[in-house]
C-alpha cells in the first residue's frame, strides 16, 4: 500500500510521520511541490508491452503529454530461469540509490508492482513507497532517491520534458545509505532485516 514514512536526515528511528492515508501523504507533500494522485488502474499481463500499456493509460498519459512530450514504459519482472535477469536487476537498483538531482520533474505512474522515492528535504527524509495507481512528480532540483527492492516487480509509465533532461546530477551525499531499504519499509513489523 501506498505509504509515507517522515524521518530525520541523521536518525532513520526519529520518525514524525508514518501514514498510509493517500490524502495525508499528498497534503504533506504539497508544500514542496510533489505531487501524489491516484489513477484508476488497468490489468495488464506481464508480457504486455510499452504499446499495450500506454494504450490502456491513453487518456490519463494524453492529459499530461502538453507538459511532458517523451513518454515510456520502463517494466522489471523476476526472471528466475534467467540468470542474467539478478545482474541486471542489481545493476538497475544501484543506479539510482544515491542522493541526486534532475533538471526536469520525474513523474511516473506505478501501472504495477512497488517502488519507493526517498526525498530529502530540509532536515528530513519523506520515504515515499508507491504502489500500482500511483502518480508521483516529484520537482526538478529536488535530492533524492529511488529503491525498487532486492527484488524489483513493477511497470511504470515514465513522464520527460527533454531527452536529457533526465540525466542524475549526484550530490555526493551518504544520506541514502543511513535510511531503511524499500525492503525495510515494507518487512511487517518485527521481522528480521
Amino acid at each position: 500500500m501506498t505509504l509515507l514514512r517522515i524521518m530525520s536526515d541523521t536518525d532513520r528511528s526519529s520518525v514524525s510521520l508514518s501514514t498510509t492515508d493517500v490524502a495525508v501523504i499528498a497534503a504533506e507533500l504539497a508544500p514542496f511541490g510533489v505531487r501524489l494522485d491516484r489513477w484508476p488502474t488497468t490489468d495488464l499481463a506481464d508480457t504486455d508491452g510499452p504499446a499495450e500499456v500506454l494504450a490502456a493509460y491513453a487518456a490519463d498519459v494524453d492529459a499530461l503529454r502538453g507538459e511532458f512530450p517523451i513518454v515510456d514504459v520502463i517494466r522489471m519482472v523476476p526472471r528466475d530461469d534467467d540468470p542474467e535477469w539478478t545482474r541486471q536487476a542489481v545493476a538497475a537498483r544501484c543506479r539510482f540509490l544515491d542522493e541526486h538531482t534532475h533538471d526536469e520533474d520525474e513523474v511516473r505512474f506505478f501501472v504495477d508492482g512497488v517502488g519507493c522515492f526517498y526525498l530529502h528535504l530540509d532536515d528530513k527524509v519523506y520515504a515515499v513507497v508507491c504502489e500500482r495507481g500511483d502518480l508521483v512528480s516529484v520537482p526538478a532540483g529536488t535530492a533524492h532517491w529511488f529503491d525498487m527492492g532486492e527484488r524489483p516487480d513493477f511497470c511504470a509509465i515514465r513522464f520527460f520534458q527533454e531527452e536529457d533532461g533526465w540525466v542524475a546530477g549526484f550530490t555526493g551525499s551518504t544520506v541514502a545509505s543511513r535510511m531503511p531499504t524499500l525492503d525495510e519499509l515494507r518487512a511487517p513489523a518485527g521481522s528480521p532485516r
